[in-house]
């Protein structure tokens, strides 16, 4: 490993993917490697990046010295959390929207029921609520029409 660093400079980032750099040792070579020459020392943050992939993270933060402190003002950092924000908030509004769309699925079950069957029908509504499928609820509300006889929403249920 120490004369493919000597050789080809560029790839001690890459060192802990390559093959053996799945070590303590060799993670350490690459760092010294790195923090000696000037233009190499820029790509330390890859080269902590790619020994997460083979070591644990909080093991790779010990070899490379790093505070977390200072890491979490990195621009990467920032743009990370930045992102990982954006999808947060996006997964919520989509669950949020399919759980109101659900919410309303029920409530046009129950609407249904209780307009077709009476208050004798609205026993199937602890049932129904119970219901997590999107599309089965809208098959149960569909169905409403059709039922002659709460048996056949029974069913369905």
């Amino acid at each position: 490993m120490q004369l493919a660093f000597q050789q080809v400079s560029s790839l001690i980032p890459f060192a802990p993917i390559l093959k053996n750099g799945d070590n303590q040792e060799t993670i350490q070579q690459a760092l010294r490697v790195m923090r000696a020459d000037e233009k190499l020392n820029e790509l330390e943050t890859v080269l902590g990046f790619f020994a997460t992939f083979v070591l644990d993270s909080a093991i790779v933060q010990s070899i490379m010295g790093w505070d977390m402190a200072i890491l979490q003002e990195s621009p990467w950092y920032q743009q990370i959390c930045k992102e990982s924000e954006e999808i947060g908030e996006q997964r919520g509004k989509a669950i949020g929207e399919q759980r109101g769309e659900q919410r309303g699925v029920i409530s046009a079950i129950e609407l249904g029921i209780e307009l077709k069957f009476g208050a004798e029908g609205l026993e199937l509504m602890e049932a129904v609520s119970q219901i997590g499928d999107l599309e089965k609820l809208k098959t149960i509300r569909n169905a409403i029409k059709n039922a002659q006889n709460l048996d056949e929403l029974r069913q369905l249920i």
